[in-house]
């Protein structure tokens, strides 16, 4: 029991720590996927871009991870 506790908190550290890294990257990518969308859609708002890329998530098993930024402006655009 003791083995597993001591197992178990370098796990939980780890985890936490390539847990956040991804969400860094993935602020860089939504910051640049909104830019490209807001240029090819002008006329539409931000909050309607926003909830174009959450149907796009829904519709892809609720990621977007694996899919490429190109395949997201995509699929954004025909939602928009």
């Amino acid at each position: 029991e003791n083995f597993l506790h001591k197992t178990s908190a370098p796990f939980s550290t780890n985890s936490y720590d390539a847990f956040i890294s991804p969400n860094t990257l993935n602020l860089s990518s939504f910051t640049k996927l909104m830019k490209k969308l807001q240029e090819i859609h002008p006329e539409a708002s931000r909050d309607r871009i926003v909830d174009a890329l959450l149907e796009v998530r829904k519709n892809n098993k609720g990621i977007l991870s694996g899919l490429s930024i190109n395949s997201i402006v995509k699929r954004t655009s025909v939602i928009l």
